[in-house]
């Protein structure tokens, strides 16, 4: 992953992220900018995008639509830029941009000079000083996941069409556990009503705790954090490769793109080394003349590479950075400690719609494999 800036004298600048190998794509703009958008370079030709679909992925990751997320509404409309004719692609770069039309940078005025604990702030300005808008987190920002649910709705519709269907859920929130994928036999028919819910979890009991937690955090002004589990079937054995060509290593790439990632698992993950290798080995077996595995700690992938079997992981996300609560900072120009009250509009848990974008995130991935060979 590589980040540009493009400086212009006495302007601000744009900052953009790129990622991929066969399947490239450039992430740009800023959450308080004109827009924000996205570049995709390696795309078939006369592929036909669904974009009544793409707008129903987009509305699943929207602000605005629940309590317990900010108040932020975006309309989110994808706009073609370049590289598509008659709802085809053209073989050149496809770009789509999203219009930011509900701004209010002047909540973020202060914070020019006052870092919020455990933002970008601080670093920002010492990597790129005055040179970019940080208002409402600049390029930093949760908001920039939206142009990358652009890339990830597109790359959605080309694994259908190969029979590999990605779901996602709420598999924590604080210390609530939802039920997880079954490793083996998880598939469509788990996934798609997780799609239809504004609170995606298995257990509907557990969604009630999760929900309850979060509305106590609320009442304090503060927030709380979770994981995301992610899965995907159908994706063929012998994708990948071994060391720095692992299907872990180009996934976790594009998984830390994600703002407030802090942590990641493939299968059984951190809980297989409190195993025996016993325990945790998974026998092989013939299945319909198929070779599978009797478990699937292993997550579907052995060696870096896909074994057939789901592909499972799971991403950590920490608890939303901005809260009601007095806080610790310091004033950059002063030189002094200074106390710091947070206003604007923010999630109190910003894992309730990073689940379609951690979906988005691994179809880009597994697209770009896909191409690739």
């Amino acid at each position: 992953m590589s980040s540009d800036k493009n400086f212009t004298d006495n302007q601000l600048v744009t900052i953009s992220s790129c990622f991929g190998k066969k399947l490239k794509v450039t992430v740009f703009g800023g959450s308080h900018e004109p827009q924000i958008g996205v570049t995709i370079h390696g795309l078939p030709e006369g592929i036909l995008i669904d974009f009544k679909k793409m707008e129903q992925f987009l509305s699943r990751r929207a602000p605005g639509n629940s309590i317990f997320t900010t108040p932020r509404k975006e309309p989110d409309t994808p706009v073609v830029e370049a590289g598509l004719m008659n709802g085809k692609t053209t073989g050149e770069p496809l770009t789509i941009i999203i219009k930011n039309t509900n701004t209010r940078s002047g909540d973020y005025s202060a914070l020019r000079d006052i870092p919020r604990p455990a933002h970008a702030d601080f670093t920002a300005s010492i990597k790129y000083g005055d040179t970019i808008n940080m208002s409402g987190g600049g390029p930093f920002s949760a908001r920039m996941t939206a142009p990358l649910c652009i890339a990830g709705a597109i790359a959605l519709q080309l694994l259908e069409d190969l029979g590999i269907s990605i779901g996602a859920h709420l598999y924590s929130v604080g210390d609530v556990q939802d039920t997880p994928f079954d490793p083996v036999t998880a598939g469509e028919t788990d996934f798609s009503p997780l799609r239809e819910s504004a609170f995606p979890v298995i257990s509907p009991e557990k969604g009630s705790a999760m929900q309850s937690v979060i509305k106590a955090a609320m009442a304090e002004g503060d927030s709380v954090g979770g994981v995301v589990e992610c899965c995907a079937v159908g994706v063929p054995a012998g994708m990948g490769g071994p060391m720095y060509d692992s299907i872990e290593g180009h996934l976790a790439q594009i998984f830390f793109g994600i703002p407030a990632v802090k942590g990641i698992e493939f299968g059984n993950g951190f809980a297989g080394s409190l195993l025996k290798g016993s325990q945790n080995n998974d026998a092989f077996c013939i299945d319909n003349g198929e070779v599978r595995t009797l478990t699937n700690n292993h997550g579907g992938i052995l060696g870096g590479i896909s074994s057939g079997m789901p592909l499972i992981c799971r991403l950590a996300f920490k608890p939303t950075p901005s809260i009601s609560k007095e806080q610790q900072s310091v004033s950059l120009s002063r030189k002094e400690n200074k106390k710091l009250m947070i206003t604007g509009r923010h999630d109190p848990c910003v894992v309730i719609r990073a689940v379609p974008v951690v979906e988005a995130a691994m179809a880009i991935g597994l697209l770009d494999l896909l191409l690739s060979k």
